[in-house]
């Protein structure tokens, strides 16, 4: 929200038609589609994920600059303000469910299904099998029958530390930059804020480098049985929620460079740091079940 006093606002402000959503969802699903195919062997998928994502983009940045000029036009009261707030923290509890499935399958997997392999019940029919997590070796342990190639687990140092690390302190940070707009030092909210935007982008080059060594060096892939498709899964979404909360702090950030926000109106600022802050808390979670258990 601006800094655009309230009482000049409408009592509840109602936005008019808007395409943006459509519009959205369109790009998304080239998105799902070139995801689904382009890990099913399709080269053609990598062009429609790319261009859904470029769409999104182009959706997004239309969409925020309606809502940033309908905010700094005075049309947002206190009562779409508790709006924003309550959209926000079920957002929010939306994403938690989300990943709280994936976290879900991952401890389905490690306490229930891969014992249940290596059971008397399943002896005869997996003779070779080991009960062991995760599956290092093809035959050695959830592999049996050959079919998914030897690998290497991906440890917790030193990238995933550097990434803890990385967003422990891009948290830090982001609480600075509060604290400082709460006291109206403008130059040092801004410069924090920068500082916390440099800091997920780092978070991303790391993960993405790790990425590379985890398939050349450790042939570890989406493919290399449960443990590959869960740590894939969880690891690539939690980046994918990284890359979106950078993209807000960065909108956020400019906005407070062209004099948006004040110390007692600046919910848009908190949502953006309540993501952010979200997004610290699931890596936490990632960093000890995937990287340390």
């Amino acid at each position: 929200m601006s800094s655009t006093a309230h009482g000049t606002t409408p009592y509840y402000f109602v936005p008019g038609p808007s395409r943006h959503p459509a519009m959205a969802a369109l790009g998304l699903f080239f998105v799902i589609l070139g995801a689904g195919q382009w890990v099913n062997g399709a080269e053609w998928g990598k062009y429609s994920l790319f261009f859904g994502l470029l769409w999104w983009l182009g959706v997004l940045y239309q969409w925020f600059g309606d809502a940033i000029s309908e905010s700094v036009g005075g049309q947002y009261s206190r009562r779409i303000d508790v709006s924003f707030r309550w959209s926000m923290s079920w957002f929010i509890f939306s994403e938690v469910m989300f990943f709280g499935a994936f976290f879900t399958a991952l401890w389905w997997a490690r306490a229930h299904s891969v014992p249940a392999l290596g059971s008397l019940d399943n002896a005869i029919l997996w003779p070779g099998f080991k009960a062991v997590w995760p599956s290092l070796a093809a035959g050695a342990t959830a592999s049996p029958a050959g079919t998914i190639e030897a690998f290497t687990t991906m440890g917790p140092w030193p990238l995933p530390t550097i990434n803890t690390a990385l967003l422990l302190t891009s948290g830090v940070t982001l609480t600075i930059a509060h604290h400082a707009l709460l006291v109206n030092n403008r130059s040092r909210t801004i410069g924090f804020m920068w500082a916390t935007v440099l800091l997920g982008i780092v978070f991303l080059f790391v993960q993405g480098y790790e990425y590379h060594h985890a398939y050349t060096e450790l042939n570890l892939k989406l493919t290399s049985g449960v443990y590959g498709s869960t740590f894939f899964m969880l690891t690539g979404f939690h980046g994918f929620h990284v890359f979106v909360g950078m993209l807000m702090l960065l909108v956020i950030t400019l906005r407070l460079q062209k004099g948006h926000f004040s110390a007692d109106n600046h919910f848009g600022f908190e949502g953006a740091a309540w993501y952010w802050h979200f997004v610290d808390v699931v890596w936490l979670g990632l960093y000890i079940l995937v990287y340390w258990l």
